[in-house]
């Protein structure tokens, strides 16, 4: 197997990450946990309720700024709620002691950024979210805040997933458009690539149903993130239909799972991630959850759409059939993974159109 000396770490390196106490836990790994370019990350046994969001910055750990900020403490091993529009800290599971030239950066999962639940990860010293510098080591922290239902979690509940990497390997203009050419990362008639990655504009053309998208509902019961196929989706989601205009008003602080035009491809040696804010294309943020594994959308079945979590921030906005939501990046794998995204992993989101994450039957 030929391996790149940038990129991002496969499946079987990550595994190697744990075998050489690169990533250290005193539980075993859950089954699935680590998944073909990312490793899923399981919340300790303590939740911490914080005045706000916070960075310790470069001469503090994580722990002594929650002493300043701290409201109240309490325990996850029997479940815990968590009230939407509050912010919690939760020490995770893993610890990292990454090697000199390994980094990492952290984005929610799936089925955390289609329930709207905001999650950040934060490392000791650290200066901005979601990065861990190369060669970290320490504990790991995930900052937490529902904004639209409030959620039952637990111990080991799985809310974010961690990307290995080596170098930087964002592909270039050039590469991605030689790669369109050769694996067609967007089956579409016109694709639209440029510097900032591969273009992803919102499908507002109804299904045979009429529907375009959802709106979720205010003032629900709390969902518990690890039940899978049990809620009514209706009890949490307005369907939205096809009036005759091809256009939504997003309304300020609504949250909408929405749809792309496009239909995306991950080749086996790549990842991508979607930039979740885009200010010059309007002020709202697309796309929580930004990881697309090695496998989505396999070209042979026509590739799968990018679900969108969208939300509006101060203004109301307009979006148009076919306007630009978000840029696709992808950057190269250091090998082929293991296992790809897709059936060979029962994958709940592969060959998706619009659809709510998988708590909902």
């Amino acid at each position: 197997m030929m391996i790149a000396d940038k990129g991002i770490l496969s499946d079987t390196q990550i595994s190697q990450l744990f075998r050489y106490k690169n990533i250290v836990t005193e539980q075993d790994l859950e089954t699935n946990q680590i998944q073909p370019a990312s490793l899923d990350l399981r919340l300790g046994k303590t939740a911490w309720r914080v005045r706000a969001s916070f960075l310790p910055g470069k001469q503090y750990q994580v722990f002594q700024k929650l002493n300043r900020f701290l409201l109240h403490q309490f325990d996850l091993t029997e479940g815990a709620v968590l009230e939407k529009d509050c912010v919690y800290i939760v020490q995770l599971i893993e610890n990292l002691c990454l090697p000199q030239d390994v980094s990492a950066s952290a984005n929610p999962k799936s089925s955390t950024g289609r329930l709207d639940i905001f999650t950040r990860l934060i490392t000791d010293y650290a200066q901005q979210f979601d990065i861990v510098p190369e060669g970290y080591k320490g504990p790991l922290y995930l900052e937490i805040s529902p904004l639209t239902f409030p959620i039952i979690v637990r111990t080991e509940s799985r809310l974010s997933q961690i990307r290995f990497r080596r170098g930087i390997a964002t592909l270039s203009y050039e590469e991605m458009l030689s790669l369109q050419n050769h694996e067609i990362l967007v089956a579409k008639e016109e694709v639209n690539i440029d510097n900032s990655g591969v273009a992803i504009s919102i499908d507002m053309n109804a299904n045979q149903e009429g529907l375009i998208g959802y709106r979720g509902k205010r003032h629900t019961v709390a969902i518990d993130v690890d039940k899978k196929g049990f809620y009514n989706p209706l009890d949490f989601w307005e369907p939205l239909f096809n009036k005759g205009v091809d256009n939504l008003i997003l309304d300020p602080d609504e949250f909408y799972i929405l749809v792309s035009c496009e239909f995306v491809h991950i080749p086996p040696n790549y990842a991508a991630e979607m930039v979740p804010f885009d200010p010059f294309i309007g002020e709202f943020r697309v796309h929580y959850a930004g990881f697309f594994d090695p496998g989505f959308g396999n070209v042979s079945s026509g590739g799968a759409r990018a679900v969108l979590e969208v939300r509006s921030h101060k203004v109301p906005f307009i979006l148009e059939h076919g306007q630009i939501v978000g840029h696709l990046i992808y950057e190269q794998m250091l090998e082929r993974p293991n296992t790809v995204y897709g059936a060979e992993m029962n994958s709940h989101y592969q060959g998706q159109s619009l659809k709510l994450s998988k708590h909902f039957r």
